[in-house]
């Protein structure tokens, strides 16, 4: 391996992202990276040099997510990242979260999330696991509990692209009070149209409705006893329980769907809740969003707490030594800054990171050995404060 040179590409460079992104994942056929290039206009990309050969490669959309308190900060929403074959484990990946992230400082961005295609990859750059997604199935006309209430008013089919302004301004309703969610723009956009055109997957939906809207698609089969049509729900997003569950109505009552699906469903998923018979929803919890605090300083006081506190951190960060040292919260004056005072906690960024949004809370951590109380009390105090009053999740892919 030569000398690694990770940088900054300019629009000549594209198409050679592309393809070693395409290979990296081998989605290299001409069909896979034309579905692929209209992304790359939409992220600030990167490529990792060994000499004149791209080896590497990743971007990151620059958006905003929605922070417990309901708060919103900066996020990188990082992308694209992909090690040309023959070329792994030599130090490409590293090169390429080093240039990031010290441009990700550069540019005061003080929070970076990404989804792992591999749950042992991103740990040792800091990233730490913020938030769960649930793995929902419900059957076909499932029944709700009589004291749920429906909202009336018509649910629409409509193109997706004519929804656009309604789904933009209802997302942005309803991201101000869910931790984890990110920005809907054209980039989003642009994305769900990639996804939207892998071979073989039926077209997306969409049902709008005056308090919500709900994106979905259908894929027919027919079997000897009559029709087996599987939903899958891309996203569901509500203004309130009303509307939230005749979306829901809408979706699960549909005479040919034997079996409705959500990948990207939050843990505390509130149509759970709704079932006369709970144990209906089939569910399944994996790893969601991954985070890493830019920026301890910025990250921390960008978002609300559940508590008062007044606490001092060690904490460990080895890739981004910026971060390193003892630093006090201090929630009720909303102050965090160095310190010399002695550490009462002591955990690594990348544990800070997994209870940042409320996904995790430092007492699970510590159980798991992840994070040390160094004096009595510390503990709790800070992991009541750091909570939220809902799961974080994210029910958009990037």
């Amino acid at each position: 391996m030569g000398n690694l040179e990770a940088r900054r590409l300019d629009d000549s460079e594209h198409d050679e992202f592309t393809s070693v992104f395409g290979a990296a994942f081998l989605e290299d056929s001409e069909a896979d990276l034309a579905r692929l290039r209209p992304i790359v206009p939409h992220v600030t990309p990167l490529g990792v040099f060994d000499d004149a050969e791209m080896v590497g490669c990743g971007g990151h959309y620059s958006t905003y997510m929605s922070l417990p308190g309901a708060r919103s900060c900066p996020v990188a929403g990082v992308t694209l990242v992909g090690v040309k074959p023959g070329h792994r484990r030599r130090g490409v990946l590293t090169a390429l979260m080093r240039a990031q992230l010290d441009g990700l400082r550069d540019a005061d961005v003080p929070l970076a999330a990404l989804y792992a295609s591999e749950g042992a990859i991103y740990g040792r750059f800091g990233y730490g696991m913020a938030s769960f997604e649930n793995h929902l199935s419900l059957p076909g006309r499932v029944a709700f509990r009589g004291d749920v209430e429906v909202d009336e008013r018509p649910v629409r089919e409509i193109d997706l692209d004519e929804a656009l302004p309604a789904i933009y301004a209802q997302h942005a309703r309803a991201a101000a009070n869910r931790p984890g969610w990110i920005g809907r723009d054209s980039a989003w956009r642009a994305r769900e149209r990639m996804r939207q055109a892998r071979a073989g997957r039926a077209p997306y939906r969409c049902a709008l409705h005056d308090g919500g809207h709900a994106i979905y698609r259908v894929s027919p089969d027919w079997t000897e006893r009559g029709p087996d049509y599987r939903m899958e729900v891309v996203s569901l997003v509500a203004d309130d329980p009303a509307s939230y569950a005749a979306l829901c109505r809408h979706l699960l009552d549909f005479d040919l769907v034997s079996e409705v699906t959500w990948r990207k469903a939050a843990i505390d998923e509130p149509v759970v809740r709704m079932l006369v018979d709970p144990r209906a929803a089939a569910q399944r919890v994996v790893d969601g969003v991954w985070l890493r605090l830019v920026d301890v300083e910025a990250a921390l006081t960008s978002r609300d707490y559940l508590a008062d506190v007044d606490v001092v951190l060690e904490v460990r960060d080895a890739f981004c030594p910026w971060n390193e040292g003892r630093w006090r919260l201090r929630t009720r004056a909303s102050a965090v800054e160095r310190t010399s005072e002695p550490a009462q906690l002591a955990l690594d960024v990348a544990d800070l990171a997994a209870a940042y949004l409320g996904g995790s809370t430092l007492h699970q951590l510590a159980a798991a050995g992840r994070v040390r109380e160094l004096e009595p009390g510390a503990l709790t105090a800070a992991s009541r404060a750091l909570a939220g009053d809902r799961a974080p999740s994210c029910p958009d892919a990037f």
